[in-house]
């Protein structure tokens, strides 16, 4: 009798679950209701569910509706939410939102994400504003306020709060997608201190539909067709965009990345002919469009990254950023394989990367190098004497493009061709040659005796934004002095001869890149020379080229890479004040949590070296001339002096590390940039690294850590691999200290 009654209820039970999977849902405008009167959000829901939070925004908008088994659990939620917070009679009839309203966020608590896969929260800032309704037949739409510039740092512009005629949701609900008669939607306002010019976010990745993927799961549909309608639709209707880093700078201008699909979808070719250029050819139809509707290109032409623009009249800026994914803009280098992933995980990888960093607009080295100029502007805003507004140069800024000294510059410039043949090699007292380190020395034959087992690498976090960190260097022109005193507080090129400086033979030098005793007199940038001081050496410069103003021109840099890195770190599950176990832990396992936030931080980590590379960016056409000048002398962040200076302060950095371990015993026996080779007993950096009586890592050494300037684990090789490599191969250990090779990955 019991089994008979347990089979009676199962059955009844299973009734009630198909009477819920069927008819027990709410409308859509119900079911945000609840979810919102019990104060949850759509990631926690998402979550309750085991489903993605952009499902549960297509289930409150009605796009989608939920299948068994979900369907019984999302009922059984909404029937317990609906006894506690029974629906208001006023609002009883409100139609259903759009997936635009519900996609902004309802929780300050917890902002939505995008797919589980690539868990990258959304930005903080642009959110999102809903989209209205079509406007009704015959009448026109208005269109949102132009992107101005401001003509004065204390006067901004306003935009207004007008819907948008085609920023729609995708798959609006039927019922009032093609009304006429359908009540108008209301558009929200935009959340406090959100600009409403920028209410979708920075970018969007476009896909065959139309379907324009935005950060935060904002789905919009374009009905652009071709390139210059697609411009024109972003420009006035799709609300992308990010305000300025600095109050005298520009907003970031909207970034659309073109999937494979829509690339062909708008005439582009599936890859570039011309391999070597990597550009479209003038005469192909997609150019011919564009200049037929007054588009213009910049001097890189249509390329992976492109940049459409009008000129700028009266302060309104008409620009819009093209990434073509199948033509390689996400170079694997630095962005992994986020090139490969569908568009809603390429918003949102890239879309973290412009909230933290900048909204992505060239390489990551383009990137790392338009930022400088983004918080550090060339120009504000300065009233003239007739008290009328006008440009004037930034305090602190590179403001304008600067010639470098003779040693300063690579061989190719017009300063070195005039004063040497072609192909002359300069020496050491000719040049300044401030670069990393690449150095190894044979074993001792008491290392070979020792009992050490193993090599391990500690490689230094971030280890040149940290060397950016504080360091002064200079803004303006050099001036030639002869036999000047050395002044450490003033940045420049100086000729000095350090080979005097006598150092223990298992260090490197910190005066040469290969780590070799300098000879005679040699080019050094101050950072180098004020480390000689330090070590005691004596200095008389023979001449110098200084720069009198100067500034901390790179702090600001510095200081939003750094909280970009820590951040994408800490979402990583490395955090700040982890136990050194804890942290080679976190370090083992960091870049298999998510394949996202990894191409992020990836990408940080690129943007430092590769913006660092751009202040002495070399002649790129194959047609330049030796001796000609090559368009990126014509920018104020051309300036080799500041990577030479930054450089040099890595470089020494390293050393001092060196020389407190040397205190200690420990020396190394290979370096390579930032990574430095010790011998070892065991395979971690526990098993070498010294510590204090009281456990605290030795004082100016190497300390395990996140933060820049702290060091991770490199990687680890047992003893006879080090040694075939130093003595048989002849290879820096250190560029393979972690199983692969350290330049070729970027390292």
């Amino acid at each position: 009798m019991p089994n008979e009654q347990d089979e009676l209820f199962a059955s009844v039970d299973a009734l009630l679950e198909h009477v819920a999977d069927q008819d027990a849902l709410p409308d859509p405008a119900e079911r945000r209701r609840l979810r919102e009167a019990g104060g949850l959000s759509q990631d926690q829901v998402a979550r309750a569910l085991s489903v993605r939070r952009e499902t549960v925004t297509s289930w409150e908008v009605g796009r989608t509706e939920p299948r068994p088994p979900k369907r019984a659990a999302y009922a059984r939620l909404l029937e317990g939410l609906a006894a506690r917070y029974p629906a208001d009679p006023t609002t009883a009839d409100r139609p259903a939102p759009t997936l635009t309203e519900a996609s902004a966020p309802t929780a300050p608590t917890a902002p939505p994400t995008v797919a589980p896969a690539l868990a990258i929260p959304a930005p903080a800032a642009p959110e999102q504003t809903p989209a209205p309704a079509p406007a009704a037949a015959g009448g026109a739409a208005p269109r949102p306020a132009d992107h101005t510039e401001p003509p004065s740092p204390s006067r901004r512009p306003t935009a207004k709060n007008t819907p948008p005629k085609n920023a729609l949701p995708k798959k609006t609900p039927p019922k009032y997608a093609s009304s006429k008669n359908s009540p108008p939607k209301k558009p929200a306002e935009a959340p406090t201190g959100t600009d409403p010019r920028f209410a979708h976010g920075p970018l969007g990745v476009l896909d065959e539909d139309g379907s324009l993927y935005c950060v935060g799961g904002l789905v919009l549909d374009c009905p652009a067709k071709t390139l210059p309608a697609l411009v024109e639709w972003t420009l006035s209707e799709a609300k992308l965009g990010a305000p300025r880093l600095h109050r005298s700078g520009k907003d970031a201008d909207p970034l659309i990345v073109l999937t494979a699909a829509a690339a062909g979808r708008l005439g582009l070719p599936a890859e570039l002919e011309d391999r070597r250029g990597l550009r479209l050819p003038e005469d192909h139809q997609v150019i011919k469009q564009l200049a037929r509707a007054e588009w213009k290109l910049t001097r890189r032409g249509f390329g992976p990254w492109a940049r459409i623009y009008r000129p700028t009249e009266g302060g309104r800026r008409q620009c819009v950023q093209l990434a073509v994914l199948p033509w390689g803009a996400l170079d694997e280098r630095s962005w992994g394989a986020t090139g490969q992933l569908p568009p809603a995980d390429v918003a949102a990888v890239l879309g973290s990367y412009a909230q933290r960093v900048i909204t992505p607009l060239g390489s990551t080295a383009v990137c790392g190098l338009e930022l400088m100029t983004a918080l550090r502007p060339p120009t504000r805003a300065v009233k003239n004497a007739s008290g009328s507004w006008e440009s004037g140069p930034m305090p602190g800024s590179l403001t304008e493009a600067v010639d470098p000294a003779p040693p300063e510059a690579p061989m190719e410039h017009p300063v070195v061709a005039a004063c040497y043949p072609r192909f002359h090699e300069r020496t050491p007292d000719q040049v300044v040659d401030e670069e990393a380190y690449d150095w190894f020395r044979p074993l001792t034959d008491e290392e070979c005796t020792a009992g050490y087992t193993h090599a391990v690498g500690l490689d230094v976090n971030m280890a040149f934004a940290a060397a950016a960190n504080r360091l002064v260097v200079g803004l303006g022109p050099a001036t030639h002095e002869k036999r000047p005193d050395f002044d450490p507080k003033l940045p420049g090129s100086w000729l000095v001869d350090l080979s005097h400086v006598d150092l223990d033979p298992r260090l490197p030098s910190p005066f040469t890149p290969k780590g070799i005793r300098p000879t005679g007199p040699a080019w050094y940038s101050t950072s180098t020379v004020a480390y000689a001081v330090e070590l005691g050496a004596r200095v008389q410069p023979a001449e110098a080229y200084v720069r009198h103003e100067s500034g901390a021109y790179l702090d600001p840099w510095y200081t939003r890479l750094r909280d970009a890195y820590l951040a994408t770190m800490a979402d990583l599950g490395v955090t700040t004040g982890m136990t050194d176990e804890d942290f080679l832990a976190a370090m083992a396992r960091h870049k298999n949590v998510d394949p996202g936030r990894a191409a992020v931080l990836s990408a940080i980590k690129s943007s430092v070296k590769g913006g660092i590379g751009k202040l002495r960016e070399r002649p790129q056409s194959a047609r330049h001339k030796h001796g000609e000048r090559w368009p990126a002398l014509e920018r104020p962040t051309w300036s080799p002096h500041i990577r030479a200076e930054l450089i040099g302060k890595a470089r020494t950095n390293m050393h001092r590390k060196m020389t407190r371990l040397a205190a200690a015993g420990l020396f190394p026996v290979a370096v390579l940039s930032d990574c430095a080779v010790y011998l070892s007993r065991g395979p971690s950096p526990l098993d070498f690294l010294p510590y204090t009586p009281e456990g605290k890592p030795v004082p100016g050494g190497f300390r395990l850590g996140v933060s820049p300037g702290m060091v991770k684990h490199e990687g680890t090789q047992d003893f006879l691999w080090l040694a075939s490599m130093i003595e048989d191969e002849q290879i820096n250990p250190a560029r393979h200290i972690k199983g692969t090779d350290a330049a070729a990955d970027g390292e």
